[in-house]
């Protein structure tokens, strides 16, 4: 699996995108965040059916967080010299085979294992999303390649989930597990007929971890992902409550709907602006995110949801940026770094749920604005100082 003889590329003159192949990038995300999150929607049925605490079921998306964040960075490691279909193609068999395995396990400790492994297909398959999606296009359509490429979360979360959680109350838990393992496993002949191959890189041509974290850039990105993303998730982690205090409560379908499609609007814009705007996006993006901190929590209900839709929409192209910045300043390093991301991303998301909690039960939610938006600033002193390198001025 290490030859590296170059098959036949996609014309690098074409200004069109290979959108059915980008869409089965997207897909492999759609599955990936799916996978991660559908047992915090099937929360009781997992609990009566395993005869377990909520609590115990809810350590299945602990244990499958727990596998992408170990196992991203040496997963990609040792498989940067094999061809990268293959490589994604295992990551989505993964998926195939430990969802399928957690919809016949009847022990807890052996699905608390497989969640682990299922987590660690999620940290090969985001490791190597976006770098597929760039060598797919030519250097001009990268940015909307990986806005393409990257719809896969913010459908997974705004619509995939519901409908699964649905499907899960009239069918049971186990019924939707191996629905997505079906599609899983239809993914893999989508992904077989859509998306080209690439070879892998040559022995003695495959950056070591510390080499790519000291190229110029990456460090500074991985910064900023982290401040950016453990801002937000304090406050998604923990948006009921925060609803709560708005007299709220009973809204949270509604609010989840207005942060998805909103969501969806900014991955579009910033599809559309990446390659020539990608500095003025993020510092865009990080000040309405500030904004709209400022004014969640409001006892007004239009402005609350006002918020949420500003939020949405800064938060939608955030993994486009990110990414995109990232694998720029890496660029031969780039599927290394992107496990890096990847690994940074789940630890912002970790400590998000630890730092949010212990500020609830401390200082209620009113201590949650201060905080974000500290860490939001940083997020923009840290980008507006990567001018020459992270998140370069001008067009890509």
């Amino acid at each position: 699996m290490s030859q590296t003889s170059s098959p036949p590329l996609l014309d690098a003159s074409s200004e069109r995108l290979p959108v059915s192949g980008l869409l089965a990038l997207a897909m492999t995300g759609f599955i990936a965040i799916l996978s991660e999150t559908l047992p915090a929607g099937l929360l009781d049925q997992i609990a009566n059916g395993m005869h377990i605490s909520q609590a115990m079921a809810g350590q299945w998306v602990t244990a499958y967080a727990l596998g992408s964040l170990l196992t991203a960075i040496p997963l990609v490691t040792l498989t940067q010299g094999w061809y990268r279909r293959r490589a994604l193609l295992l990551a989505i068999l993964g998926f195939v085979l430990f969802n399928g395995l957690t919809a016949l396990s009847g022990s807890n400790s052996l699905t608390l294992v497989l969640r682990f492994f299922t987590g660690a297909a999620a940290g090969l398959a985001w490791g190597l999303i976006a770098g597929h999606a760039r060598r797919m296009v030519p250097a001009p359509l990268q940015g909307r390649a990986m806005a393409l490429a990257m719809l896969g979360q913010p459908i997974a979360l705004s619509l995939g989930l519901p409908i699964a959680t649905w499907l899960g109350a009239g069918l049971g838990w186990r019924a939707t597990f191996v629905l997505v393992t079906l599609v899983a496993l239809l993914l893999v002949v989508w992904v077989l007929r859509s998306v080209p191959e690439y070879p892998g890189h040559a022995a003695g041509k495959r950056p070591a971890a510390m080499q790519v974290l000291r190229t110029p850039g990456v460090l500074i990105v991985l910064l900023v992902i982290l401040t950016w993303i453990l801002g937000h998730n304090i406050l998604y982690t923990y948006l009921v409550p925060l609803l709560a205090a708005a007299g709220m409560a009973g809204e949270i379908g509604a609010v989840l709907m207005v942060f998805g499609l909103s969501a969806l609007a900014g991955i579009g814009l910033v599809g559309m602006l990446v390659d020539r705007h990608l500095r003025k996006l993020v510092l865009l993006s990080l000040a309405g995110f500030a904004l709209a901190t400022l004014a969640l929590g409001q006892a007004s209900s239009w402005l609350m949801y006002l918020s949420i839709a500003l939020w949405g929409l800064t938060y939608g192209g955030a993994p486009t940026l990110l990414q995109t910045a990232c694998a720029d300043a890496a660029g031969e390093g780039g599927d290394v770094a992107q496990s890096m991301l990847v690994t940074v991303w789940n630890s912002a998301i970790a400590l998000g749920g630890i730092v949010g909690g212990a500020l609830l039960v401390g200082s209620g939610t009113e201590a949650f604005g201060g905080l974000v938006l500290a860490l939001i600033a940083v997020a923009l002193l840290l980008t507006w100082a990567a001018r020459r390198s992270g998140f370069v001025a001008g067009a890509r």
